[in-house]
């Protein structure tokens, strides 16, 4: 699938991405791309966080690819029952892991734990970094294994933002590409 041909959705990560951010970039560069805006970027919460995404993907005029990062995967996650069929594929990167207890101290009941472990019922690729501080590598595989898609290992990566060097992210952008060519 070309990326003209279709929506590109946005489903930023814990406070949004900043405008050095790879999603940021890529939206701003990507003529069919848009963000999923949520109403409190610094307290997610599930329902809210789905509802919104579920409004934006049926507002799609053409078939949707979702480019998701940190809890924004766990969010397409979530949404995915009420997705199918309606995505053509998804580009999951640097999930993060709220299961983890400390993350219910700090933001109470989030309602993104536990996290669904049944297929998508869509194409995706979910990459993972092995020093990314907020979810173990070896949980990431086990979710996309059990979410039925592609697994990719980006090695020492941290979480895939501007902090971690993941600025305009040319590396992703090209893995990006080649995901959507095989949709």
């Amino acid at each position: 699938m070309k990326i003209k041909d279709s929506e590109i959705l946005i489903v930023p990560g814990l406070g949004n991405s900043s405008p050095f951010h790879w999603q940021t970039r890529w939206q701003d560069n990507m003529s069919t791309a848009r963000r999923v805006e949520q109403d409190d970027w610094n307290r997610p919460r599930r329902d809210a966080w789905v509802a919104r995404l579920d409004e934006e993907v049926a507002r799609a005029e053409k078939p949707v690819i979702l480019v998701a990062h940190s809890v924004g995967v766990l969010t397409v996650a979530h949404a995915a029952p009420r997705l199918a069929g309606k995505i053509a594929g998804a580009f999951l990167v640097g999930p993060s892991d709220w299961e983890r207890p400390e993350l219910k101290e700090k933001y109470g009941e989030h309602g993104f734990d536990p996290v669904p472990r049944k297929p998508l019922g869509f194409a995706g690729l979910l990459l993972a970094s092995s020093n990314d501080p907020t979810c173990n590598i070896t949980k990431a595989e086990a979710w996309a294994r059990d979410w039925d898609i592609r697994f990719g290992d980006a090695g020492e990566a941290g979480h895939f933002e501007p902090e971690s060097g993941h600025g305009p992210w040319p590396e992703g952008l090209m893995a990006f590409a080649k995901f959507t060519q095989s949709l």
